[in-house]
């Protein structure tokens, strides 16, 4: 079962942050074409609706951003 994001405190801020970090990565993304970019703006935009705790928030967002790093340096 999917649980939505619970409204506190301790998990709202981080989700607004990573959220934030994939608008600016999906308008980038979208304004210069770049495919990469916008992929992985548009999940950290949309994955912290589905994760309330912020241990795995923060992992999620660390692995897509690493994900994003790899395929910008091998030439995506």
């Amino acid at each position: 079962m999917i649980q939505v994001m619970d409204f506190s405190a301790g998990s709202l801020s981080p989700s607004l942050l990573i959220s934030s970090i994939g608008l600016v990565l999906f308008v980038y993304g979208k304004r210069m074409e770049r495919t990469p970019q916008l992929v992985v703006g548009a999940l950290l935009m949309i994955f912290p609706y589905f994760v309330s705790d912020v241990q795995w928030m923060s992992g999620t967002a660390a692995v897509l951003v690493g994900c994003l790093f790899l395929a910008l340096r091998n030439g995506l």
